[in-house]
């Protein structure tokens, strides 16, 4: 079992976005069959079945194995992942926007949805994936946003150059400043 399956096809997404699909697929964290689950959740077998068929399309559930009970072969299910993501381009976005402007929040969305990409498709069965996250907080005046923009790339300019040669491990490197929003209760 993977720990995120990234789902890039509308089918995907069309077979996971259902209330009794989800319910379905938490069952399957741990191999159950269509009768294990459909106990757990108080429904018919054939029901679950019908739900377990449609995630196996698309995907989002693997056979693991098949068992014999009473004389019906039975197939035994798991998730194929832990966690699923979807990726923004599944919805899409309503204009088109005429520059790709740094300060700006498409920027970010952009940049964002590239790093969601490249992430989903690392393989994460991998016995070391490298990787390094820092966040912080900082506060700044607005007319000085454009100076830290030049600092910022400045730096990460000086770090390019420091490291950028054509040997060893390849990374990529995202930096996102947001508005911090008041925390959710």
């Amino acid at each position: 079992m993977r720990d995120v399956l990234y789902l890039e096809q509308i089918e995907q997404a069309e077979a996971l976005l259902k209330p009794q699909r989800i319910e379905v697929l938490r069952q399957l964290a741990e191999p159950r069959s269509c009768t294990e689950v459909a106990a757990l959740l108080d429904q018919t077998p054939q029901r679950v079945y019908y739900h377990v068929k449609r995630l196996v399309e698309a995907g989002l559930v693997t056979q693991v194995t098949e068992r014999r009970v009473r004389g019906i072969h039975e197939g035994v299910y798991q998730a194929s992942a832990r966690s699923y993501w979807l990726s923004p381009r599944l919805v899409g976005r309503i204009g088109l926007r005429a520059t790709q402007d740094e300060l700006g929040l498409g920027y970010l969305l952009d940049l964002m949805e590239e790093v969601q990409a490249d992430i989903g498709a690392l393989d994460r069965t991998a016995p070391e994936l490298p990787s390094v996250g820092v966040s912080g907080e900082i506060r700044m005046p607005p007319e000085r946003r454009q100076e830290f923009l030049n600092d910022l790339q400045a730096a990460l300019q000086d770090l390019f150059t420091r490291y950028g040669g054509a040997e060893g491990d390849a990374f990529k490197i995202a930096v996102a400043c947001y508005p911090k929003g008041e925390p959710r209760e």
